[in-house]
């Protein structure tokens, strides 16, 4: 077990790791909904932070290598698991300050706030990495008020998927499935607009009808 957990973390099997999900991703019948309105935003300076539940983000993958150029940052748990997804989105060109709420989330939030203040471009799960399922974690809320980013929640709908038996049902579109990512319209959060909850609950109530939890 010690040897295959090696094998598993280290830099050979992670590169590994990210080119396969590149060729899966390949697979994909892929379509953008949403996506010029915010990306048009980002590139006239103004910051833009993207949320997803933790259960969607791998069909994302491929295509976000495309926002390399935007030097993009993602937190990403401490944990082994973290270990080998930070090593992905570093391949795809991410930034991964490591933390959450059990771990460093303290660290890696204020460098994900310094990281939107100089670069303006990031991206964050929602649902953290242990859940639960379907709840915004207030982290979200926090780094858009520290640094009046623009939050721009999307969600990944596949016609065909296979779902994990885990804590946040975890979706892997099958091979050719017709996968659509959808970008909701960017919401400015700034603290006289709205107070932390109530910024936080409309985030959620906004994609919680995303939320895939069986195979169409």
């Amino acid at each position: 077990m010690k040897k295959l957990k090696f094998i598993i973390y280290s830099k050979a099997f992670i590169w590994f790791a990210y080119h396969m999900a590149r060729f899966y991703c390949l697979t994909f019948r892929l379509e953008l909904i949403n996506e010029t309105q915010w990306l048009d935003m980002l590139k006239t300076g103004k910051r833009v932070l993207l949320c997803t539940w933790h259960q969607q983000f791998f069909a994302a993958i491929r295509h976000f290598k495309n926002y390399a150029p935007y030097h993009p940052g993602l937190m990403i748990s401490q944990s082994k698991d973290g270990e080998l997804i930070s090593g992905v989105a570093r391949l795809t060109g991410w930034h991964t300050p490591r933390g959450s709420s059990s771990r460093g989330g303290k660290e890696a939030l204020g460098e994900m706030i310094a990281h939107l203040q100089t670069y303006g471009f990031g991206a964050h799960i929602l649902d953290g990495p242990r859940g639960p399922i379907g709840k915004v974690k207030p982290g979200i809320v926090k780094m858009a008020m520290e640094t009046c980013a623009y939050v721009v929640p999307f969600t990944v709908e596949a016609d065909h998927s296979w779902f994990f038996n885990s804590w946040d049902r975890f979706m892997l579109p099958k091979p050719f499935s017709r996968v659509k990512i959808r970008f909701y319209d960017p919401i400015s959060f700034t603290p006289d607009a709205c107070d932390f909850e109530t910024c936080r609950q409309m985030i959620e109530d906004m994609i919680l009808p995303g939320l895939c939890v069986k195979d169409r």
